[in-house]
Order: structure tokens, then C-alpha cells, then sequence
């Protein structure tokens, strides 16, 4: 099968599911997609257990051709991450910094170590050898939260602004902290990496501190662009440059790309919007990427519901990941609501923020793709469907109790102190 032939199938799927859960289930369209292709994918596996193997066998022989870790990280997340970063408020953002700040960074290093003590001491217990680099390894790629999941449901949830940019800010900037941590511990686990404070230090300074700095020379160079026409389709086109261009550029540089992103995303949909664009054109290059969104959210989700079928279950590791579920949980509120309680005297915070920060921090396609990138091998096996079952409890019953959980809540903003 061809590119194209394979992009066809995946998108017309995509479609149809999109179709089904908007007629039927009207459930938010990411959510709507995965459940329905995790549906597809069991009724197959179901099939194929009964005799009928032929579905099953095209439905993995498509999949296989689809390398989710290079289609996400290396193309579809730039898309994404801009395309979120574009309507957030860089005033809000700034309001919020020292909390956003302190969860993307600290929150997820300190994240990192407690999930990863926590999956080797669970994983022992079961009878589950895996080496302790590797839970870290596992910590690593399960604790950043997802903006593309979470996004949309905070829009229609009635989340008072702080409360929404909190959340959003947070799921933007820690995808980047993630990866650098993640890379680290991965190179210390195959030997690749001299865990020295200073190899350390300059890795973090290279890609964070170079993705940020990259993403604020595309996020000026877009505006300078901009500012020199007014056709709206020259200026979409443009901040589609900035996208794909600039990404690509931030892996040759050896940059994050996800920070860059989100970086120029905030400036073109901030300073961009309102020194370099006319309001026939906001309109169009923001249906432009409410489009883009839209689309590679439905795939992405499609992909997640489908990759159960490539993956090897067993009772082991079926009872590590339900067990993992409340842990990682738990870990998730211990290092949202240190930070809360120790900020609450100097900035503002909702009611429940703790409970809602906590709820609403999903896991989503960024912690698949970092597991679909480990080296072959029966680590990979055992954190491949751990991952995998967390970030389908966390999208189905997490992704569709937020919004419930929000409004029964009702948090109400506050003053500091």
C-alpha cells in the first residue's frame, strides 16, 4: 500500500467514525473517535478469535505500515501544539506563569521519580522483572498531560479562566520537559547517555532553553512576514511555513520542537493577531487551524483505538496498569496541589483546583508515542500496554467526567491569601 492508498484509509475512517459518534453518540469528536475505534478494534480481535480473521489481518497489516511515534512526534504534534497555542492568551498566561511554570517543570521531573518508584515497586510485586532505569523510563513518558485531549473540553465546560489557563499552560510546556527527561533516562538505559550533572545541564539548555529561544525567532519572523501582506491566504499559507518549516528546522538544530511550537503559536496568536492581521484574515487563518485541529485530532484518536491491536496483553500486565491507574493518580495530585498550597498566598487559584487540576490532567498520544519509541525488547512490551490501558482510562473515563466533574464543582475564582 502506497502513501496515499494508506493516508486514504485512515482519513476516510476517521471520517465515518466522526460521522457515526456525531449522529449517534454525540460524544466531544476525539473521545467519539477513539471509543469507536477501540470498539472496531475489539469487535475484530473478537472476530478473529471466533475464525474470522481476515479483518483483522488488513486492519494490522494497515497499522504496521503506520509508524505512530514518527507520524505524532514528527510531524501531526507541531500541528497540534500551534494550532492550541494560538487561541491561549499570553496576558492570562503571564498571570499564571510562576504556577504553570513550576507544574511543567518541577512537577514533572518530581512526577518522573514518583511514578517511576511507584511502577517498580507495583511491578515487583506482581512478579514483573523490569529494570529500575526503565520504570523511570515509564515515569518519564506518563507524566506529561496532553493538550489536544483536554483542550475542547474545557471550552464547553463553563472552567473559570484561570482555572482553564492553568490547566491548558500546563499541558502545552510540559510535553517538551517530558521529552528532554525522557530522552535522558532512555540514553542512561541503553548506555548512550553519561548521566553527568553537566552532560545533563546542557542537554536541558539545548533543547528546552533552544526550543523556546527557536520558537520566539519563528514566532518574529512570522509577525514581520505577516505584517508585509494583507491576503488572507498568503498569511495562512505563511503561518503554515512557520509550522512545518520551523519544526523540521528545531529536530535538524537539535531544538524541542514542541516548545518552539507552542512558543510561536503564542506569539502569532497574540502579538501576530494583533499587529500583523486584519479581521478578514483572523477569521480565515483561525478556520484555517480549527480545521487542522480538527482533523489531526480525529486521526490521532482513530491511531490510539487502533494500536490495541498490535499489542500483546496479558494478565500480568493487564493487573500492573489497573493498579498503575490510582498511582500515577495520586502522584498527579501530590505534585499539582504542592504548588497550589504553597503559591495560594500570592496569586489567585479557583475552588477545587487541586481535585480539578488533578481530574483533568490527561494522558493522551504524546505518552503512546514515547512508548512506541523504546527499543524492542520485553520492556518495551510491558510499558507498551501499561501505557497504553492508563491512556485509554485516562481519555475515555477521565475525558468524559471533566466536564461533569467541573460543573458539579462549580469552582468559583478567588483572591490570593
Amino acid at each position: 500500500m502506497n502513501l496515499f492508498d494508506l493516508a486514504a484509509v485512515i482519513v476516510s475512517a476517521a471520517a465515518i467514525l466522526a460521522y457515526v459518534n456525531h449522529q449517534v453518540l454525540r460524544l466531544p469528536m476525539t473521545i467519539g473517535v477513539m471509543v469507536l475505534s477501540l470498539g472496531c478494534s475489539l469487535i475484530m480481535v473478537l472476530a478473529g478469535r471466533l475464525g474470522f480473521t481476515s479483518m483483522e489481518t488488513w486492519a494490522i497489516q494497515v497499522l504496521a505500515q503506520v509508524d505512530f511515534n514518527e507520524a505524532l512526534m514528527h510531524g501531526m504534534l507541531s500541528f497540534l501544539l500551534f494550532a492550541g497555542a494560538l487561541h491561549v492568551n499570553l496576558d492570562d498566561l503571564k498571570r499564571q506563569g510562576p504556577i504553570i511554570a513550576v507544574m511543567a517543570t518541577v512537577g514533572t521531573v518530581g512526577s518522573t521519580f514518583v511514578n517511576g518508584f511507584l511502577a517498580f515497586w507495583i511491578l515487583d510485586l506482581l512478579g514483573i522483572g523490569l529494570p529500575f532505569i526503565y520504570c523511570l523510563v515509564f515515569g518519564a513518558l506518563i507524566s506529561p498531560t496532553d493538550p489536544i485531549a483536554v483542550i475542547g473540553i474545557l471550552r464547553v465546560s463553563g472552567t473559570p479562566k484561570t482555572l482553564e489557563t492553568q490547566i491548558v499552560g500546563e499541558s502545552l510546556f510540559n510535553d517538551g520537559v517530558a521529552v528532554v527527561v525522557f530522552l535522558v533516562l532512555l540514553g542512561i538505559a541503553s548506555g548512550d547517555f553519561d548521566p553527568t550533572p553537566t552532560a545533563v545541564s546542557l542537554l536541558l539548555l539545548e533543547e528546552a532553553g533552544g526550543g523556546i529561544v527557536f520558537g520566539l525567532i519563528l514566532g518574529a519572523l512570522g509577525i514581520g512576514a505577516l505584517r508585509t501582506v494583507d491576503n488572507y491566504s498568503v498569511e495562512a499559507l505563511i503561518t503554515l511555513a512557520i509550522v512545518m518549516g520551523g519544526y523540521a528546522a528545531s529536530f535538524a538544530m537539535h531544538v524541542s520542537g514542541p516548545l518552539a511550537m507552542v512558543v510561536a503559536g503564542l506569539i502569532i496568536g497574540n502579538h501576530g493577531r494583533r499587529w500583523a492581521m486584519s479581521e478578514q484574515t483572523r477569521a480565515h487563518v483561525d478556520t484555517f487551524w480549527e480545521l487542522i485541529d480538527e482533523v489531526g485530532n480525529a486521526v490521532l484518536f482513530l491511531l490510539i483505538g487502533l494500536e490495541v491491536l498490535l499489542l500483546a496483553f496479558g494478565a500480568s500486565t493487564i493487573a500492573a496498569s489497573l493498579l498503575l491507574i490510582p498511582a500515577v493518580l495520586l502522584c498527579r495530585m501530590f505534585w499539582v496541589g504542592l504548588p497550589v498550597l504553597l503559591l495560594q498566598r500570592v496569586m489567585p487559584f479557583s475552588t477545587h483546583a487541586i481535585k480539578i487540576l488533578t481530574w483533568a490532567g490527561l494522558r493522551g498520544g504524546i505518552s503512546v508515542a514515547l512508548a512506541l519509541s523504546l527499543p524492542d525488547g520485553p520492556e518495551r512490551d510491558t510499558l507498551l500496554v501499561i501505557t497504553y490501558v492508563i491512556v485509554i482510562f485516562s481519555i475515555v473515563v477521565q475525558g468524559l467526567t471533566t466536564g461533569p466533574l467541573i460543573r458539579k464543582l462549580d469552582p468559583v475564582p478567588r483572591d490570593a491569601g
